[in-house]
């Protein structure tokens, strides 16, 4: 990947610590209880060296929420009309759920965001996140309408399909502790294969 003009490797080498820190940062305390401090300590750099890089810790807030709707999206847009409706959804599925357990930290960063209203990507939820879940939505009418799935309220579907992936990682700590510790992912997965394979199944 090319830099951005105008940037040496070590600006952003030193950009990249400071959003990985950030990351973390916000995704313990949120917003509110994050501060330029915590994140310049987790980057193991001044306070000063941070603010060269970013004005605040406003700016640096919204680059991660930027970048991660996007990451957050990608999934959903490559819900195909070309493929099999199950296999698309299932792989959907799997998708979302393999970020969960990837990019946890991500995950409870937006689910912060979303539990304080959402202020600084209200606009985005209501724009590219609405038009694309419109989209999809519609592409699943038309599942529903050839005979290929379930009818279902295609909205409702994938509102379940983020509150069962993602809670793998919002809920991490409560998941582990009932299961003693143990992985929750690779019984996730072959749950909710089973459960969203028999919920499209027509009757």
């Amino acid at each position: 990947m090319a830099m951005p003009v105008g940037r040496t490797r070590i600006q952003e080498r030193n950009r990249a610590t400071i959003l990985d820190a950030a990351l973390e940062v916000f995704s313990q305390f949120g917003f509110r209880g994050a501060t330029l401090d915590l994140i310049a300590d987790s980057a193991g750099l001044s306070k000063p060296n941070l603010l060269y890089y970013f004005a605040s810790k406003e700016a640096i807030y919204t680059e991660l929420l930027g970048t991660l709707m996007t990451t957050w999206l990608d999934p959903l847009r490559a819900l195909d009309d070309i493929g099999d409706p199950r296999a698309e959804i299932l792989d959907y599925v799997h998708r979302k759920l393999q970020m969960s357990r990837e990019f946890p930290r991500e995950s409870r960063l937006f689910a912060n965001e979303i539990l304080q209203g959402a202020p600084r990507i209200e606009a985005a939820l209501a724009g590219e996140l609405k038009d694309l879940v419109d989209e999809k939505a519609e592409l699943i009418r038309g599942w529903i309408a050839k005979g290929k799935i379930a009818d279902l309220d295609p909205y409702h579907l994938i509102f379940s399909i983020w509150a069962l992936t993602q809670h793998y990682a919002d809920f991490d700590v409560q998941v582990r502790a009932v299961l003693g510790g143990a992985d929750p992912f690779p019984g996730a997965d072959a749950y909710l294969e089973l459960m969203f394979t028999r919920l499209l199944e027509r009757q």
